[in-house]
């Protein structure tokens, strides 16, 4: 992980950019950040974090419901014939719980589909009429102490810092 010094601004063309962080690079993920931002990928916007193999995920979900989402941001989009635009609403917070029933409900969930190209087809024919809800920026963390030990949601912070500018 080392950091490249250079007169012009890092990843010009802002590139989506893919990083692989070793497990001890993980572990400190607020230094690991620093060196992504080193690498430019904060001018993309967003950028690819593949953990180590040897990191395992959460087993399960299930105490996570009473879990608030302080600003659930519902994105609507209004246009036609390629031109369109889209601004966010800010709903009321809601628990993990309420998010999941409303995520699973006839409006919201998952169509039937062919293949994923069937499902990106119909997710775009119909984001003009059933706005997504996204219910992003949570305080805390939806992992389990085993993974909470090198991975915060609040060490995310200087790189979303970097996505306002």
């Amino acid at each position: 992980m080392a950091t490249v010094t250079s007169d012009s601004p890092p990843n010009p063309s802002c590139k989506i950019m893919t990083f692989r962080p070793s497990m001890d690079e993980f572990r400190e993920f607020n230094k690991y950040l620093a060196y992504m931002e080193s690498q430019g990928a904060h001018r993309a916007g967003v950028a690819k974090v593949i953990p180590p193999k040897e990191w395992k995920p959460r087993k399960h979900y299930d105490d996570i419901e009473d879990l608030v989402i302080p600003a659930p941001i519902q994105q609507m989009v209004t246009g036609q014939s390629g031109l369109f635009t889209q601004y966010n609403i800010q709903k009321k917070p809601m628990t993990v719980k309420e998010f999941k029933q409303l995520a699973n409900s006839d409006k919201y969930c998952t169509p039937r589909y062919i293949d994923y190209e069937d499902l990106e087809r119909k997710y775009w024919k119909n984001l003009t009429f059933v706005a997504p809800i996204y219910g992003a920026d949570i305080n805390g963390s939806i992992y389990d102490k085993v993974c909470v030990a090198f991975y915060e949601i609040s060490l995310f912070q200087p790189l979303l810092k970097g996505f306002n500018t």
